[in-house]
């Protein structure tokens, strides 16, 4: 499959990239929002917007809409004429379902020439109005989730390279920033690394990678393999997270993603201040020891050595000065380098996760 046009690939630093499976979404996005409710919801779209800014050209809302993701306002019309080519669905709900209220303004954005992106679980091409209009107008249903690939299942043979996965106690919670951030700052300190996506946005953001919830359980471990493969000994492959251990609901993608990743490294995504599971709220979000020590204990399973060498925290929702007392708080509590990967950056685990492996 061709690449994302004008965004950055995956580093061609390692020793031969198996993972070069790319998805086409023509550039510049206008971003839809549709009736989005809450932040958490809106993540794909905060998501392209942290990282390819240069490449969303809007956000389109409806009137209901409580979300803003920094974007200007503008109609179908008004992105086309400034040079829109894809309307991205940038936004999610439980079960991953197309809205019907969203169907007669994907229509427009196609009847307009846009071709239509969508990550949620729901194929585009499985609803009519949408499969005409694009079949009409010579237009493309471009579903991030849908794989072509046949994975085998896991193996737990050890691999060459190291390899980083993000964990955390929740959903939504900053695993993927903390992904791209940890990226970014080892290669800023001229150590090669690759990020993996393993979510619509990140395969959205990176141009390559899975989206390890489509896959067939029994072969989730097999995809996580195949897109950390062998390395030189000082690569790192830097795997986005998905889910968590703890959620009732997504558990299971957790458990596959990690045991297929066999990650040397854990870093540990937590927001202070959140207290319930998100979409479940009748559970309580667990203690960052007891995250840590589910965790491990898992990851143990395909590498032994496993070790957890960092917090990465959510600071969104507090000030500065909170953020600065709570990164301090964590570090005082679990004895590792914490910080807030989008405030200040993740330099601070790299260092400590490179010491611990050098």
């Amino acid at each position: 499959m061709a690449k994302i046009e004008k965004t950055t690939s995956a580093s061609k630093n390692s020793v031969e990239d198996q993972t070069n499976e790319q998805v086409l979404m023509p550039v510049p996005y206008l971003l839809f929002l549709g009736d989005c409710q809450i932040e958490e919801a809106a993540k794909t779209a905060f998501g392209l917007v942290q990282w390819r800014r240069e490449l969303c050209i809007g956000q389109l809302r409806l009137s209901d809409c409580k979300i803003d993701v920094g974007l200007s306002d503008v109609t179908i019309q008004q992105a086309t004429s400034m040079g829109a080519k894809s309307l991205v669905i940038g936004v999610v709900n439980a079960g991953g379902f197309i809205s019907d209220e969203w169907v007669s303004y994907f229509v427009e954005a196609l009847d307009a020439g846009l071709d239509l992106v969508s990550g949620m679980h729901q194929s585009l091409s499985d609803i009519p109005a949408l499969k005409e209009a694009a079949r009409r107008n010579g237009q493309k249903l471009i579903d991030i989730r849908s794989n072509t690939r046949n994975f085998e299942t896991g193996t737990g043979r050890k691999r060459s390279g190291k390899r980083v996965l993000t964990v955390g106690p929740d959903c939504a919670i900053g695993k993927k920033y903390s992904a791209l951030s940890i990226e970014q700052s080892l290669r800023d300190l001229g150590v090669k690394a690759d990020f993996r996506a393993t979510g619509q946005t990140g395969v959205m953001i990176a141009g390559r990678g899975i989206a390890i919830d489509a896959i067939v359980s029994d072969f989730m471990a097999g995809a996580a393999e195949w897109l950390s493969p062998d390395n030189d000994p000082d690569h790192w492959d830097v795997i986005e997270g998905q889910g968590s251990l703890f959620h009732p609901a997504y558990a299971g993608v957790s458990v596959g993603l990690m045991h297929g990743s066999q990650p040397d490294a854990l870093v540990i995504c937590h927001q202070p201040g959140r207290k319930n599971i998100i979409s479940v709220e009748n559970y309580e979000l667990p203690s960052l020891r007891d995250c840590i020590e589910l965790n491990m204990a898992m990851a143990k399973l395909t590498n032994p050595a496993v070790k957890t060498v960092g917090v990465c925290a959510n600071t969104s929702k507090l000030s500065a000065q909170e953020a600065e007392v709570a990164i301090r708080a964590i570090e005082d509590e679990v004895g590792l380098p914490c910080c807030d990967p989008v405030r200040e950056g993740t330099e601070k685990i790299a260092k400590y996760m490179l010491e611990i492996y050098n």
